[in-house]
């Protein structure tokens, strides 16, 4: 791995780390660390581009929530609701107020009305103009995820995909959660339903793309990537800015591919091990002190005329 692999690949777990996507490239800076290498100068420029777009009129600023896991009972966190209103009043505490907020799936544990009921009302709290969800595989068990899309799926397509528009960027929400042998899994429907939906798009138009399990391939052998991805993320290959946002893995990680970056959040309910250092991606218990330092949210800036996006992972601790 090169210095600039290492850099750009530091936030892994834990930590809050800001990240710009600027020329197709990831720079990534620990918060609070300093370099004096090459790396540093991107540094300073993520810092500058998240000033900038808080700064600027008109810009989107939206937050991303994953992996609630809502009902959890377990020694990784035996107050899962408890470390969810800490990222609500966090969110509700950024100093603005974002635009939207995306949950990236996992929003229940075991997918009972009780559990959809008790997130929704939770959610209900953060102070935001509109709530977007993409389902888990845990917001799936045993229905299909027809309990998930009677709570949260109205005026979506399919199994519960959708699209939006806002702020000039193209917002594409997929379902990889429900045709599982190991792998996540699209279909050809919904393949279908993207190439549709972009085929009237410039390729100057910022595209995000919200998934529960990634779009690439983080770990196959945990199930940590998505067996027909590679179908859309050729469609995607046109555009300029293209970012890929998910959940699923419980800890930050990020890929660049050209000009598509991915990036994996972390949870607010408990660690899954880093890929191979653990026989499963079971929930990993942690000093109870030090499992708000592994819990976080998302915020996500854009402004529109740039091509950047200014990414900030924050710890709940």
């Amino acid at each position: 791995m090169s210095r600039r692999q290492l850099i750009r690949h530091a936030g892994w777990f834990g930590g809050a780390v800001v990240l710009t996507v600027a020329s197709g490239e990831v720079i990534s800076h620990i918060a609070g660390s300093r370099d004096t290498n090459a790396g540093a100068t991107g540094a300073t420029g993520a810092t500058g581009a998240a000033g900038a777009v808080a700064a600027g009129s008109g810009a989107l600023r939206f937050v991303q929530v994953s992996d609630s896991h809502i009902g959890f009972q377990g020694p990784a966190n035996t107050d899962v609701a408890g470390s969810f209103t800490k990222a609500v009043n966090q969110v509700n505490s950024l100093g603005f107020r974002p635009d939207f907020v995306m949950h990236s799936g996992d929003l229940t544990h075991l997918s009972t009305a009780g559990q959809f009921d008790q997130v929704k009302q939770m959610m209900a709290g953060m102070e935001t103009d509109r709530i977007f969800t993409v389902p888990g595989e845990h917001d799936s068990i045993g229905d299909a995820g027809r309990a998930y899309r009677q709570t949260f799926g109205m005026g979506t397509l399919g199994d519960g995909w959708y699209s939006f528009d806002t702020h000039g960027v193209h917002f594409i929400a997929l379902v990889n959660t429900l045709s599982l042998e190991k792998l996540g899994h699209l279909g050809n429907e919904q393949i279908d339903f993207v190439r549709k939906d972009i085929a009237g798009l410039s390729s100057d138009t910022p595209v995000v793309v919200f998934s529960h399990i990634p779009l690439f391939a983080m770990y196959p052998q945990w199930g940590w990537s998505t067996d027909d991805a590679l179908k859309v993320i050729a469609l995607l290959r046109r555009f300029s800015s293209v970012t890929c946002l998910n959940g699923h893995v419980h800890q930050l990680f990020t890929k660049t591919e050209g000009n598509i970056t991915f990036h994996s959040a972390t949870t607010t309910a408990y660690p899954l091990p880093k890929p191979g250092r653990a026989p499963a991606p079971a929930p990993l218990v942690v000093p109870a002190r030090q499992l708000r330092d592994a819990l976080g949210i998302r915020s996500v800036g854009y402004r529109q005329g740039d091509r950047e996006l200014a990414i900030k992972d924050q710890r709940l601790a």
